[in-house]
């Protein structure tokens, strides 16, 4: 039967609609398969010159290094804070620490005995850290909102279980890891956690700081059979990271990777070590003095850490490959702070912060460039110039802004941080920090501002025994800041307390405070 002229314009029209409907929406899919992938690996106390592509000598990185080779390599970029949590936080935050809620460690002493390691494996309410606001807006949060299945896995440090401030709460799709920074100093923990819910492991209870046993031969590797038991945190952590790498290969996904390698304590793959203790020879045993656990090689042991992490990065992006997804894959690289010496860590052997000093009073937990200035290195096939460097002075807390402008999330009013999207492109219209600015109120009470080549520095803020130093350093000409220069150049010093006083705000937590300045002295005008 022949339609009517009207049915069959009717129908037409409809067919028509529907086409256009059904390209629209494949337009869409194109598009959103189009967002690049995101994985940003945030090492844990990974000092500035311990990997290969910036000068390391006796640890072995390939596959890092393959990254900078593959991508471009930042001389002149820092961490948000010298130590663990308030690093994290501006990271996901984008605030430097005048801005910033995380100050420091708050390890929320009120609770009870949290240093306790078992009676927090009894106890889940005596593990995490102080959380932070429940109304944080992170990161993830804005990754989620333009199309992002966001995860993390490794450490988070910003919450405690049963509080509203866990990575599911905070912009994570998924989680795996630890998520209290206490548990994860030992890497053979009791249990990790699975978004909400602990996995237990099939590890014994050896809590960190156990030394040998008593009459136990130091010599004796059988001496140390405690510290090396079933299940290897890190081997499963990785295995739940490339599940969620395959799961999520057809669409645009965040990976935040916040290992704790190469945080103490010194506990790595037998195999590695062996490989270490044939190149370095033998050594002294470290017997604990100084925290966490022996071990009998730990020169050898702390190389293997990081060569293992090495080696699950080339396993990482082998998998990219194979899914056809490293083309499409921003991968960004770097750590959370400066080299540690604690645990048998020895930054002068391996020159971890080279040119810089890494050791105590210079490296982890000081504003110095030992403890702030870390590598970073960004790899995206067809958009990074392979084998490019840049001098562009950038910071962790830069990372949201950048991210935007790489996914489509509006650039937040109140960040901190310029999206260094322009230099990662070889673009000449790269916006410049004014400063960089930076505000601890742990290791004595510090505050650091860096303008241009100039950096501003002062120690002992709380602390009663010392007076506080002012210090003024001439990066350009004294990279390692070993000539102070304050009295010579008043000028600016008086520049950096105007830029103290518009950027500082008061710490809500009173652990965070530093009395020396919110009493109006600005750190720098006594």
């Amino acid at each position: 039967m022949k339609l009517p002229l009207s049915i069959t314009s009717l129908l037409l029209v409809g067919m028509f609609i529907l086409s256009c409907k059904d390209k629209t929406e494949n337009q869409n899919v194109a598009e959103e398969t189009q967002k690049p992938n995101i994985i940003y690996i945030l090492a844990d106390d990974l000092g500035y010159a311990e990997i290969g592509a910036y000068g390391q000598e006796k640890i072995e990185t390939p596959n890092i290094d393959a990254l900078a080779q593959e991508g471009m390599l930042f001389t002149q970029h820092y961490t948000s804070a010298p130590v663990c949590a308030p690093a994290r936080y501006m990271f996901l935050t984008g605030k430097h620490a005048g801005h910033a809620y995380i100050r420091g460690n708050h390890e929320w002493r009120e609770r009870g005995n949290v240093w306790d390691y078992v009676s927090m494996a009894k106890d889940s309410t005596l593990e995490g850290q102080k959380p932070i606001p429940e109304n944080t807006i992170t990161l993830g949060h804005r990754l989620q909102e333009v199309g992002y299945t966001t995860a993390i896995v490794g450490k988070w440090g910003l919450g405690a279980p049963h509080t509203k401030a866990v990575p599911n709460d905070m912009g994570f799709d998924f989680f795996y890891g630890y998520n209290c920074q206490r548990q994860a100093h030992t890497y053979y923990p009791l249990h990790l956690y699975k978004n909400r819910n602990r996995v237990h492991l099939a590890n014994d209870t050896v809590p960190p700081n156990t030394k040998l046993p008593k009459g136990a031969d130091p010599n004796d590797p059988n001496s140390y059979s405690a510290y090396n038991l079933a299940d290897y945190s890190p081997d499963l952590m990785f295995k739940e990271l490339t599940l969620f790498v395959e799961a999520n290969s057809d669409k645009p996904f965040f990976l935040y990777w916040a290992t704790p390698i190469p945080h103490v304590a010194i506990q790595a793959p037998q195999r590695w070590v062996d490989h270490y203790v044939e190149k370095f020879g033998e050594e002294e045993p470290y017997l604990g003095e100084r925290g966490y656990f022996p071990h009998k090689n730990p020169r050898a042991g702390y190389a293997a850490m990081v060569s293992y992490l090495d080696e699950n990065i080339g396993k990482l992006v082998q998998q990219l490959k194979d899914k056809g997804i490293y083309e499409n894959t921003l991968i960004v690289f770097t750590s959370d702070n400066g080299p540690s010496y604690a645990g048998g860590a020895d930054p002068e052997f391996f020159e971890s912060a080279k040119p810089f000093d890494g050791n105590y009073g210079r490296g982890k937990g000081f504003v110095y460039e030992g403890g702030i200035r870390v590598p970073m290195i960004a790899s995206w096939p067809g958009h990074i110039k392979p084998g490019s460097k840049s001098d562009h002075v950038s910071a962790h807390y830069d990372m949201l802004a950048t991210f935007g402008e790489v996914t489509g999330y509006a650039r937040p009013e109140d960040t901190d941080g310029i999206s260094l999207l322009p230099t990662l492109l070889s673009k000449e219209n790269q916006q410049g920090h004014d400063f960089m600015y930076w505000e601890f109120p742990e290791y004595g009470g510090q505050v650091a501002i860096r303008m241009g080549d100039w950096k501003v520095v002062r120690q002992n803020l709380k602390n009663d025994d010392e007076n506080p130093t002012l210090e003024l350093y001439d990066l350009k000409n004294d990279p390692t800041e070993t000539t102070n220069l304050a009295v010579s150049h008043p000028e600016i010093i008086e520049k950096a307390v105007a830029i103290f006083a518009a950027q500082h705000s008061d710490a809500e937590e009173e652990r965070f405070r530093i009395p020396a300045i919110e009493n109006g002295l600005l750190g720098f005008d006594e």
